[in-house]
């Protein structure tokens, strides 16, 4: 299979923000664009049947009234559907192993109703072997429109390797030709707590050690893309919240986690969950060793 973005469709307002946003970024990237919907119950594809005895036909519509709204936008854009007689999770599984991302619906901590969230959204994020990136609905709220989306935001803990996370944040600032920041958060040890405040010295110690480590991970992919504007921020809370933080107003928010080991049970670690729940901006969660 061409290399692809694949999009998990199922009717709902936010499978159609994914769809409008993995059209936006295959587009960038050069690649197909694949519209999934899975559905188990779907049968063999009849030969002329009329519309009302078709048990695919609504399966059929939702995907051809969505390829229709994205190639009027995209015009030159490679868009094939796919309708699939599995389960969502298996489905999305099968196609993020094939896919250079997959991209889904989210809608953070809300109530949950679409079936590729919760039950379906979770295990693939945790289980897929290649990126997948998550997408609010766009607000419904009438009023000015919201200021355009400046950067792309990686979050680095600066311990193992991160060449999977940059290699796929800094070819999305690239291709998107925005900047990229570099976020390290770092919670203050108790020692560094004194009765007035912070112990300067120990937190200036801190800072300058996680600057060293942060421009030593950074350095050869900065070089690998000289036109990507970099700037990198050291942030002395919680990680998580020093993420989510740095991440209003972004284009996208790149996370990792680790890979799904054999025989123990799929893991996300709180930064990535605290970027799925409370992050406004689409989250990139990327799988590295």
């Amino acid at each position: 299979m061409q290399p692809a973005v694949t999009v998990g469709l199922d009717g709902s307002p936010e499978s159609l923000a994914a769809a409008r946003w993995a059209a936006d970024e295959a587009e960038k990237r050069k690649l197909t664009l694949r519209l999934l919907h899975a559905w188990p119950l779907l049968v063999p594809e009849p030969s002329r049947v009329p519309a009302e005895v078709d048990q695919n036909y609504w399966a059929k519509r939702l995907v051809r009234t969505a390829r229709a709204e994205l190639q009027a936008h995209h015009p030159g854009l490679s868009i094939v559907g796919n309708l699939v007689a599995d389960d969502a999770q298996n489905a999305l599984l099968q196609a993020a192993s094939e896919s250079e991302m997959t991209v889904l619906g989210s809608r953070g901590l809300e109530p949950v109703e679409s079936y590729f969230l919760g039950d379906v959204s979770m295990p693939v994020v945790a289980r897929a072997e290649r990126p997948v990136v998550l997408v609010r609905a766009e607000p419904r709220e009438q009023g000015p429109p919201p200021a355009p989306a400046s950067r792309v935001v990686v979050a680095l803990k600066l311990h193992g390797t991160s060449d999977a996370l940059l290699d796929f944040a800094f070819h999305t600032a690239a291709a998107r030709g925005v900047p990229l920041l570099a976020v390290h958060g770092r919670s203050v040890p108790l020692h560094a707590r004194v009765p007035w405040g912070l112990d300067h010295n120990v937190t200036e110690e801190m800072t300058r050690d996680a600057h060293r480590q942060l421009s030593e991970a950074l350095h050869l992919w900065r070089e690998k893309y000289p036109r990507v504007d970099v700037a990198d921020s050291i942030r002395l809370e919680s990680p998580a919240k020093a993420v989510v933080q740095a991440a209003e107003g972004a284009a996208l928010l790149v996370v990792g986690r680790r890979r799904h080991r054999a025989g123990l049970a799929p893991h996300l670690g709180p930064v990535a969950q605290a970027a799925i729940h409370h992050g406004r901006c689409p989250v990139a969660v990327v799988p590295h060793d």
